[in-house]
């Protein structure tokens, strides 16, 4: 079942130095969730924003559900510290966790929806066993670890084929894509079922956050 549609800009491409207050413009803007790209210079080549982070953002007054992509390994330990500062889901990619059941159990016993990331040539077939469990699947349409890059175009046929398995589990499963996603290319994105969309430079390198995400919204529908 395709839910409705969600815009989760990726603070990683935010004014850091008013981290807070530009959070908070976005969603004011019209976003539906905040992304965080958590990296650690082991699993990516880079490294970025952590748990403190999180709970900053809480405390600053941001409401909005945070949308946690651990790019990390080990996992489970962040896992319950995001949890802890406030996270509302959380993804992983199952190459960095020994025990992806484990680690799906986990992030659920802490308070959080629960989600896998697959990277451009991760098998779907990963899902096999793990979709019943899950709340989201995550396609990266990039090679995870940096920002700006472009959309690889052979993630559109993944996302139907994703699409199709959530839709003959009849579950209520988002299905996320992260990486190059623009006004330009969101309506043929969604067009393949995908149903969340991170997008970060695309918005917050905008003078209009809000002109920039109804822009996605038209595309969309």
């Amino acid at each position: 079942m395709k839910q409705s549609s969600v815009i989760s800009p990726s603070i990683l491409s935010a004014d850091f130095a008013r981290l807070g207050e530009d959070t908070q413009a976005v969603i004011d803007a019209g976003a539906d969730w905040v992304h965080f790209d958590v990296m650690d210079n082991h699993f990516v080549p880079v490294m970025t924003i952590g748990p403190l982070v999180c709970k900053a953002l809480r405390n600053y007054g941001i409401t909005a559900p945070i949308d946690v992509h651990l790019m990390v390994q080990p996992v489970d330990d962040l896992v319950v510290q995001f949890a802890k500062a406030g996270a509302s889901m959380i993804t992983f990619h199952p190459e960095a966790s020994i025990h992806v059941d484990r680690t799906i159990s986990l992030i659920k016993e802490s308070g959080c929806q629960a989600g896998l990331v697959l990277n451009p040539t991760t098998p779907v077939s990963v899902l096999d066993w793990a979709l019943p469990q899950l709340d989201m699947v995550l396609l990266m349409s990039v090679n995870p670890g940096f920002g700006g890059q472009s959309f690889i175009p052979y993630v559109m046929e993944k996302a139907r084929k994703v699409r199709s398995l959530i839709d003959a589990s009849g579950l209520d499963i988002r299905l996320e894509i992260d990486g190059g996603v623009t006004v330009d290319n969101i309506g043929n994105i969604a067009a393949a079922g995908v149903d969340t969309f991170v997008s970060g430079s695309a918005i917050f390198g905008t003078d209009d956050y809000a002109k920039t995400i109804a822009g996605m919204r038209e595309s969309i529908h």
